[in-house]
């Protein structure tokens, strides 16, 4: 086993204490350090998992020769200024989902680590589900044959943060997390289907947002709210080795809707189909139509028990720290970020122009929603 990584985490909110305590788990890794501007919080923080030094400043802390890599767990606009500061530090950078608030920001951070040769890995549990290693199998054993359509769902019945109970009111506020459903769930469900139909390159987007279901009066006021609830879209796309081969990708996100659970995430072959939740497999042989169901937990199971380093495939951080110790090789999350920035900036753009945009259009309308500490 190779030495254990030595990680710096800035943020000690709500999404910095899960990452903490699944850092408590992860043998290989050593929160040496946290930073946060309330003091009195990250004290209490560090001291419930034994992290011995704490900043205010964000940039103290990236000062340190001995921290090998940071964990950005901020808000969405705060996102892209302190990892590119991390990266220019020369850390390499975990970083909460979505990548930033904007398009141009996560190029930003994306061009970064390119330039500077050092690590970017975006937070996407769904990558490590049962679900999606399964799906990826098939798709990587030839059995759905050549992709060509794929449906991105992700769907809450009433589940908008702080106006129905969860999370605080930063969630919803255009100035702090730059959207709403698209940024903060849709990110997990669209960036996994893009890494299932192989990263792809986006070519075109159509979209709506909405805001229609009713929020109690009181809570609106004291929300701010400004963002969608839930978000519609239809993306085309190709890939660099076959680019008259065009694919195609709908999208349904829903934090709120009157409305239960709709058919899951699926991607379509020539040669065969997948639904990832409840995960099933469909194919034919000659006149024969099979719908086949699998044993997710004993695949799992074997693929662990035969297999070197699949402690990178247990969650995301797992597999950050894995990466970071040489033992796997990375998987493209800050480029499926990116990408996945480009179609929800994309649905935003084509919503307020009522028509279908081109991804150069959103590359070029894209504006900064950095707020810089």
């Amino acid at each position: 086993m190779s030495d254990p990584v030595r990680i710096g985490v800035i943020g000690v909110g709500q999404i910095g204490k899960h990452h903490l305590n699944t850092y408590d788990k992860i043998p290989a890794a050593q929160v040496v350090a946290v930073a946060d501007i309330n003091q009195a919080e990250a004290q209490r923080v560090a001291a419930a998992h034994n992290v011995p030094d704490i900043y205010s400043d964000f940039r103290e802390l990236l000062k340190r020769d001995d921290i090998q890599a940071v964990d950005v767990c901020l808000h969405n606009n705060f996102h892209a200024p302190v990892t590119v500061a991390a990266l220019q530090a020369g850390k390499n950078v975990y970083c909460e989902k979505p990548l930033a608030g904007s398009y141009i920001d996560a190029e930003w951070m994306f061009n970064t680590a390119q330039q500077t040769g050092l690590k970017l890995h975006m937070q996407l549990s769904t990558l490590y589900s049962k679900e999606t290693r399964a799906a990826k199998y098939l798709i990587d054993q030839g059995k759905l044959g050549r992709l060509y359509h794929a449906r991105s769902v992700g769907h809450r019945r009433r589940g908008r943060p702080f106006v129905d109970g969860y999370g605080t009111s930063s969630f919803v506020q255009k100035d702090i997390s730059a959207g709403g459903a698209l940024y903060d769930m849709g990110v997990y469900h669209i960036a996994s289907t893009l890494y299932l139909l192989g990263n792809p390159n986006i070519l075109t987007i159509t979209g709506q947002t909405y805001q229609e279901t009713p929020i109690d009066p009181e809570r609106l006021a004291k929300s701010g709210y400004n963002v969608e609830e839930l978000g519609l879209g239809f993306v085309r796309l190709n890939q660099a080795s076959d680019p008259q081969h065009t694919m195609t990708m709908d999208v349904f996100e829903s934090w709120a809707i009157h409305m239960d659970v709709p058919e899951g995430s699926l991607i379509a072959g020539s040669e065969g189909g997948v639904k990832l939740e409840p995960f099933g497999f469909f194919t034919n042989v000659g006149d024969l139509e099979l719908n086949a169901t699998a044993n997710l937990d004993s695949f799992t199971w074997r693929r662990s028990a035969i297999r070197e380093n699949t402690d990178a495939e247990e969650g995301s951080q797992q597999h950050w720290v894995a990466a970071l110790q040489g033992r796997v090789p990375l998987l493209p999350t800050a480029e499926l970020g990116l990408k996945t920035m480009l179609i929800s900036e994309g649905i935003y753009l084509s919503t307020r122009l009522g028509r279908e945009v081109t991804a150069d259009e959103v590359r070029q309308n894209s504006k900064s929603t950095a707020i810089k500490l």
